[in-house]
């Protein structure tokens, strides 16, 4: 009887230990919901591919220039602009001035009756400058040197502070072609004036650059590009000149195109001088296309590709341009605003 109720109080105690044992085990966690399906909605936009070129702005090309005989005795500074019948440097100490016109002076106008393109370009110039010279014919070639011309030449001298000679000779007289800007400049004072003296440019901020043809690709006049500036400000710009030159031998390169390239509006790179800067020309576009990131598009086992709806039913796409992580798709079903699944 004793071992009797010891066996059944030991059985008590044990089933109490269990109780509390059971009772202080943490309740098991509940199962983790399924992730949740990242979804992403197709939208119609435009599409772009562009390409980078490193370029340098500037003044594009320089044209040197070389004086007549005598001394220099005067240089101009660099950035200068050239100013129709304004002085631009000295030799033995007399004014060399600027004309604008398309033929250099090439003789010394000193006998009326003298007839020729260069007269035209002085009777030209004596006009613009407010000097009666009379009328010029429209063939350059039949422009004379007469003596209301030798006059007008007289009073210009004359503003000019030189001596009033009526003669002209080529030496003392630049003729361009149209407003330039002075660049390097290359003489001394004291130096032959024949040696060459200084560069001009013209006074357009342009961008140039030069390609191998196999790579000149788009590229082509009146071609919209944008030029990065160093500070990364985008400037809207048109390609002007496409130009192929030969590749030096000695070089064994292909032929090249140098591209010269002008800002719409001049004033957006008025503030630099020189400076290297990036051409992004866009080389492939869509507008209005559906478009999908990348990552949501689905490559099938037996080719090409889907998108995924989020029920988990796929619909073929076919695929057009990609520009950096966006796909163009079209198919049966796709439309603006459908959504699909995308990778996490």
């Amino acid at each position: 009887m004793r071992r009797t109720v010891i066996g059944a109080a030991v059985l008590v105690v044990v089933v109490i230990a269990v109780v509390l044992v059971v009772r202080a085990r943490p309740p098991e966690p509940a199962a983790a919901p399924p992730p949740a399906v990242q979804t992403t909605t197709v939208r119609k936009g435009d599409l772009t591919n562009t390409r980078t070129l490193q370029a340098q702005l500037g003044f594009g090309a320089a044209r040197p220039v070389k004086g007549a005989a005598g001394i220099v005795t005067k240089l101009p500074a660099t950035g200068q602009a050239t100013e129709l019948g304004k002085e631009l440097y000295r030799v033995d100490d007399q004014p060399v001035v600027v004309f604008f016109g398309a033929t250099p002076l090439f003789r010394a106008l000193d006998t009326p009756g003298l007839k020729g393109s260069d007269v035209a370009v002085v009777m030209d110039n004596l006009a613009a400058l407010g000097y009666q010279v009379g009328t010029r014919p429209k063939d350059v070639t039949k422009a004379e040197f007469t003596p209301r011309v030798v006059e007008a030449l007289k009073k210009w001298q004359k503003a000019l502070g030189v001596e009033q000679t009526g003669t002209l000779a080529p030496g003392r007289v630049l003729v361009l072609d149209r407003p330039m800007r002075v660049g390097t400049v290359k003489a001394q004072l004291g130096e032959q004036a024949t040696e060459e003296l200084f560069e001009v440019t013209p006074t357009t901020r342009l961008v140039t650059l030069q390609v191998p043809v196999t790579e000149a690709g788009v590229l082509k006049a009146d071609l919209p590009v944008t030029i990065m500036r160093p500070d990364n400000r985008p400037v809207p710009a048109k390609v002007t000149s496409l130009t192929q030159v030969a590749a030096p031998a000695e070089s064994g390169g292909g032929p090249k195109a140098d591209v010269v390239v002008t800002p719409d509006n001049p004033e957006d790179v008025a503030d630099l001088d020189t400076a290297p800067v990036r051409l992004m020309v866009t080389t492939e576009s869509r507008t209005g296309v559906l478009t999908v990131p990348l990552a949501a598009l689905v490559a099938l086992k037996e080719g090409g590709y889907a998108v995924q709806l989020p029920s988990g039913g796929l619909k073929a796409v076919k695929t057009g341009l990609y520009s950096q992580d966006k796909v163009e798709i079209s198919g049966d079903g796709i439309a603006d605003g459908l959504e699909v699944v995308t990778a996490q």
